[in-house]
């Protein structure tokens, strides 16, 4: 169990244990949530990856993305078609 004294202004100084767990570096935000009537702190960056993920679950397959290498040649296929809409009007 990790302590922290709040401060007059409500700060605290996060336990440096936590801090490596949370994987929490020096200008990172931290969130806090409310969950079973606890409050939870998280990285807020992990808690946004986490969102971008579900929001994104079921694309892949969609897609008909199966594995890594199907990924790289639609991002090379719509880079092509970009820079063919791009250079277009230059012919």
């Amino acid at each position: 169990m990790e302590l922290a004294k709040v401060t007059v202004r409500g700060q605290i100084t996060i336990p440096k244990e936590i801090r490596k767990k949370l994987n929490i570096k020096d200008g990172d935000k931290v969130v806090f949530l409310e969950e079973n009537g606890k409050i939870i702190i998280e990285n807020s960056a992990m808690v946004a990856l986490r969102e971008v993920q579900y929001a994104f679950k079921g694309e892949a397959e969609r897609l008909g993305l199966k594995n890594e290498q199907d990924l790289v040649d639609m991002v090379k296929e719509v880079r092509r078609e970009m820079w063919k809409e791009s250079h277009a009007d230059h012919d």
